[in-house]
Parts: C-alpha cells; sequence; structure tokens
C-alpha cells in the first residue's frame, strides 16, 4: 500500500493539503476530479448537469476504479464513497485517509456548492448531504484524521504521522 487516498466532504481540504503532502513525502500527486473533467471534457458541475446525478456517478466510479499509479497521493471528490467499486479498490491499493470536520466547518468553507460540482439529491440540503456522507467515510477509511481547528501544515503533519 504506497498510495495514500485522501476522502471527506467538499472543503475540507484534499487537494490542497494533498499537493503539499506528496511534496513533503516525496510522492506523486493526483485530483481524481481533474481526471474526471478532463476524461469528459467538461466542468465537473456540467457533467452532472448533462448526465445528472446517477450518470456523474457512474462517470467517477470508472475514473477512480481505473486509477492504477504507485507512490501517489490522491485527492478524492467528496462523493467517490457513493463509488462501491472504487472505493473497494482504493482499499485494496492504497491508505484511505478520511479528513475529518464538523458541519460548522465545512458549511463556512463552502461557498455555491452547486458551483462546485457537488452531488446532491432534489431537495437535499448541505447538512443532508453531511449527515449520509460521513458514515460512509467512517466505514471506508483505514485513518480518520480529525482535522477541525487544523492548519494545512497541522493537517498535512498529522497525516504524515499516520501513514
Amino acid at each position: 500500500m504506497d498510495n495514500i487516498v485522501l476522502i471527506g466532504m467538499p472543503g475540507a481540504g484534499k487537494s490542497t493539503v494533498g499537493v503539499i503532502l506528496a511534496k513533503v513525502l516525496g510522492m506523486n500527486f493526483i485530483d481524481s476530479d481533474l481526471l474526471i473533467q478532463k476524461q469528459e471534457g467538461l466542468l465537473l458541475k456540467d457533467i452532472i448537469e448533462k448526465e445528472g446525478q446517477q450518470g456523474y456517478l457512474a462517470i467517477e466510479n470508472q475514473v477512480n476504479r481505473d486509477i492504477s499509479v504507485d507512490n501517489t497521493v490522491i485527492a478524492t471528490g467528496g462523493s467517490v464513497v457513493y463509488c462501491t467499486e472504487a472505493m473497494e479498490h482504493f482499499r485494496r491499493t492504497s491508505k484511505v485517509v478520511y479528513i475529518k470536520l464538523s458541519y460548522d466547518t465545512i458549511r463556512k468553507r463552502l461557498g455555491n456548492i452547486r458551483q462546485r460540482g457537488v452531488v446532491l439529491s432534489e431537495g437535499q440540503t448541505l447538512y443532508d448531504l453531511y449527515l449520509e456522507r460521513c458514515p460512509l467515510y467512517e466505514k471506508y477509511a483505514h485513518i480518520i484524521v480529525d482535522a477541525e481547528g487544523l492548519g494545512i501544515e497541522e493537517l498535512m503533519e498529522s497525516i504524515s504521522l499516520k501513514v
């Protein structure tokens, strides 16, 4: 298991800390949301608009499931935990790290979540999404890092000590 996969809510800092973590540990870095955008030739929000929620999740599952790398930090989209094949692949090939934050912190960090390409069901609030996803993050994580009150450097250090 020489990869590190970062999971957590949108706004948890997966991409930001992932780049720094990769530099410090001498690893490569991949943002799976960017892989999805590259494959589809569209922004995440536009893929969701075009394909619908289930269509987007099928694409997200395929892209993440097909990642085959070594010595790499992989920042995932927050909805990857709905993608069973992808998550089972990551559990086999990587250390999965859940960056855990309170709902209040996530809410404060996120602006327009639809602009960010967040997968939301019709009528679903950010709080509903938080309650739905947190148990899935915990289910798939090898390591849970409480990031509450931590800056990016502190979070990176906390993750690097646990992996």
